[in-house]
Formats: structure tokens, sequence, C-alpha cells
């Protein structure tokens, strides 16, 4: 399968297989085998008579100030021989001019109150930027369903509240983390790391995979066992932002009491990298 780059919404338009079944897949980049299993999913889920569009664009609208938008990773040539290698039949990569024509948009889609916590506290307006692009990319590319990764677990709740909200047809499919063999979960950010920091970065899914080991024992023995993995790790280990287990639709806080599906998320940095992981539990019976 050859795969084709296309660069603008009128060669996207042109390149539409007539009839056939669209999944996206929508990245910003620095393509790794994360993104590389969402694309095998995409093309699993469509077949070979479907069509697969990888997104590429790294979305100013979602970096807050000191952020890291100038020095994000841009390996294009690269990014279009992995999705090639798992089947995709396009990569969009549009310039910032051609998704945003007449500069930032004064319209924009607001994350609303699930926006604010946790990821969205400690990074205001990065939900809102994302949205507003998720949006967009889904215009343009008009797919059937697509996919992203539960690593960003509270994106996705948001992608799916937005796309039931506002009548997006798509359907919005997440897809379980992919981690390397050490437990650490896989994210373009990952490069950043030095060899120094790899100890600390391995205690966010050291806490996560303890928290699931106590989940018989309920919500607050989960918390208790993720805290303590983090507080071990001392001086040296992440610098914490938050330790949260949420319910995974609308991201408030479990109760002690809760029964049904919960995340358990942890941001932190380590070094000058700023990780994110989460992992997915079930308590009791759901109701």
């Amino acid at each position: 399968m050859t795969t084709h780059l296309l660069e603008t919404a009128a060669e996207l338009r042109t390149a539409a297989l007539d009839g056939r079944t669209r999944a996206v897949v929508m990245t910003m980049g620095a393509l790794h085998e994360g993104h590389a299993t969402l694309i095998r999913t995409a093309r699993e889920h469509v077949g070979a008579d479907g069509e697969v569009v990888v997104t590429v664009f790294v979305n100013p609208l979602q970096f807050g100030p000191g952020e890291d938008l100038d020095r994000y990773p841009r390996t294009l040539d690269a990014d279009v021989k992995i999705a090639e290698g798992a089947g995709a039949d396009h990569v969009f990569a549009p310039a910032a001019d051609e998704v945003y024509p007449g500069g930032a948009p004064q319209v924009r889609i607001t994350a609303g109150p699930m926006g604010e916590r946790y990821e969205g506290a400690s990074r205001p307006g990065h939900f809102d930027g994302m949205l507003t692009v998720v949006a967009k990319l889904l215009h343009l590319t008009a797919p059937a369903v697509a996919f992203f990764g539960q690593k960003d677990a509270q994106q996705l709740a948001l992608i799916r509240r937005m796309a039931t909200d506002l009548n997006f047809p798509a359907e919005i499919v997440g897809v379980p983390t992919v981690r390397e063999s050490d437990g650490l979960a896989l994210s373009s950010r990952n490069r950043y790391l030095a060899d120094a920091d790899r100890p600390a970065a391995l205690a966010l899914s050291r806490a996560l995979f303890a928290g699931r080991d106590a989940v018989q024992a309920g919500p607050d023995a989960v918390r208790a066992a993720a805290r303590t993995v983090l507080e071990r790790a001392g001086d040296g280990g992440p610098a914490v932002d938050y330790l949260a287990l949420v319910d995974p639709v609308d991201f408030t806080e479990a109760p002690p009491g809760h029964t049904g599906p919960a995340i358990l998320a942890v941001a932190a940095k380590v070094g000058t990298t700023r990780l994110i992981d989460n992992i997915p539990l079930e308590f009791g019976a759901a109701r």
C-alpha cells in the first residue's frame, strides 16, 4: 500500500474514495508504536475496502505560554513511513494557515467544567484549543469513525462529550494505551527524557499498577497504594502535579463508595518533561 501525503483540504476532498467507509486517526506527528496501533486498529475496523486518514498537525491553540510548541518534534518523513507501514491510505499534514486561514480563530469550542479539571487546571485553555482543532479536523476529514488513544483519557472523554453535545456524526473510539517493555506509556515526549530520568518516569506506571492491584479494597485503598509508590520515589522521583481517581465520563472525583468503571490518572514532571498516564479500573458490580 502506498500512503499519499496531502497538504490541503482540496487535496483531501479529491483523494476521497467514493462510497468507502473512512476512519481517521488524529496526531501531532512524531509517530511511534502507539500511533501505529491506532492506525492498525482503524485499518482493521474499516477493512480492505475502507479508507484510513492520519492527520499530522501541531496545533498551536493547545499550547500555553512557556510550553513546548517550538521544540515539539516534527518528523513528517518518518511519520509518513510509519503511517504507511500501519496501513494508512493518506497522511493529511496541513500548514497552520490551511487549518486557520484567517489566523487564530475568534470562534472556538469551549470545554466547559470538565475541561477545567486536572489537565485543564494545569494547562488553562489547552482543552479549548484541542477541541477546536478536533472539531475542524472532523469537518475536514468527514470520517465515519475516529480513533483516539486512551492514554489521553481526559481528552478522549471531552471529545466524546463534544461529539454527543454538538451532534457530530462520527463514532469516537478509544484504543488502549501502548506501553514500553518496562511499563512506561508511549509518548512523543518520552524522547525528551534523559537516561537519568527514566527511573523517576517509571514511578508513574508503577503507581498506577499498585493502585490496580488494590482495586478489591476500594477507591481509598487504590489512591493510597498509588500515592505510596510516588512518595517512595523520594527527592529524585517525579514532581507530581496530580494523582486522581475519577469517573471516566465526566472526570469528577470518584467517591469512597464508588462502584463501576473509574480511571486512575497521574501527571508529573520528570526532569524538564511533563508526563501523563492513566489506567482504567472497575470497582465491584457496575450499577
